[in-house]
């Protein structure tokens, strides 16, 4: 294990460069690179607890009753919005930024890795993105598990504005095209 530099250390080494003349560089950018400030550390236990209480702030159990009509389309819509939004999503309007895959994942890690997923999103600016949930053809029973629990945990977060059931061509009822406020 390393550890911090004292007094004495910083001393010996200004010493031993005291005398030394920097390189000229007609490169500007790497001027300006080595005088840019480094960005301040994010404490990986404060991001941890930030993800944590991202992911429990998703009910597993939250679906509205018009959304468990059987043969439904799969589509929301967040309220104050024109239905023409999830015209223009199904139409590929916005063209899908970013994607992950939740094959495999049980329901937990898939939680936090939405919750995770979408403000990293969002941060970025990150607008339309795909979500593939897989058709449960897999799991017991040959029931989509994340894809119903993903719809509720999608409805709760503030930062969705719509998402449809995805193409055929991007995953068709196994996938979800989701649209993410500016």
């Amino acid at each position: 294990m390393e550890r911090a530099p004292n007094s004495e250390d910083i001393q010996l080494f200004r010493d031993a460069v005291k005398d030394v003349t920097p390189l000229a560089t007609r490169d500007e950018k790497v001027r300006l690179d080595l005088q840019r400030p480094k960005p301040r550390p994010v404490p990986k236990r404060l991001r941890r607890d930030d993800q944590q209480v991202l992911a429990d702030k998703l009910s597993d159990h939250f679906i509205p009753a018009y959304e468990l009509e059987f043969g439904a389309p799969v589509s929301y819509l967040s309220a104050g919005h024109s239905p023409e939004i999830l015209v223009k999503l199904r139409r590929g309007h916005w063209p899908v930024q970013a994607a992950i895959d939740l094959h495999g994942m049980i329901s937990d890690d898939a939680r936090l890795y939405i919750s995770s997923f979408i403000g990293d999103c969002k941060s970025r600016g990150v607008r339309c993105v795909r979500i593939v949930h897989g058709k449960g053809l897999s799991s017991r029973n040959q029931e989509p598990v994340l894809k119903n629990k993903l719809r509720g945990w999608l409805m709760q977060k503030d930062e969705i504005i719509a998402y449809v059931e995805a193409g055929r061509q991007d995953g068709g009822s196994g996938a979800v095209i989701v649209l993410i406020k500016a």
